[in-house]
């Protein structure tokens, strides 16, 4: 705990508050207006597109609910609802592994495929217009490297799913 802190309007003013709370701020404004483009135009919300991308990655192999689960800060239980709010709109499949009967694979559907491609698409043209043009083209690739770094040390400290 930081001892300089000492009255509610100090921590309301402390830098290290504020960049937090603008950095919290900024995503969850990005998310609303990035989200609702992947739902009015592709019928997914951006969740459900962000694990299409993890699928994607694992290609043919496929992927483990813990896997999803893990990577997109989920339950387990919370993973396998997703997975089959996504099978039932036709994105993705579940299947047994051929190693371990009591693991589920996921892959994507040929329509998974084509949403995926299609919602990349306009999700890169968002990020383009909200995330990149408001900062200085300099800036830019530093930034980008900023937040993996953060989303990495972040990730690596959170407890893993057993």
């Amino acid at each position: 705990m930081d001892p300089e802190i000492t009255s509610a309007r100090q921590a309301g003013h402390d830098p290290r508050v504020l960049a937090f709370g603008r950095l919290q701020g900024a995503a969850n404004r990005l998310e609303y207006l990035l989200g609702r483009a992947l739902e009015r135009e592709c019928g997914i919300t951006h969740l459900m597109y962000e694990v299409l991308l993890i699928v994607g990655r694992a290609g043919s192999d496929g992927l483990t609910m813990r896997s999803i689960a893990q990577e997109q800060v989920l339950t387990t239980g919370g993973a396998t609802r997703l997975v089959d709010r996504m099978t039932a709109l036709g994105l993705v499949t579940r299947t047994a592994s051929p190693r371990d009967g009591r693991v589920q694979l996921v892959r994507l559907t040929s329509h998974g495929e084509e949403t995926t491609v299609r919602a990349s698409r306009l999700h890169v043209e968002n990020i383009e217009q909200f995330f990149f043009r408001p900062l200085p083209p300099e800036h830019r690739e530093r930034f980008a490297e900023d937040l993996r770094v953060l989303s990495h040390f972040a990730r690596d400290a959170l407890p893993r799913l057993r």
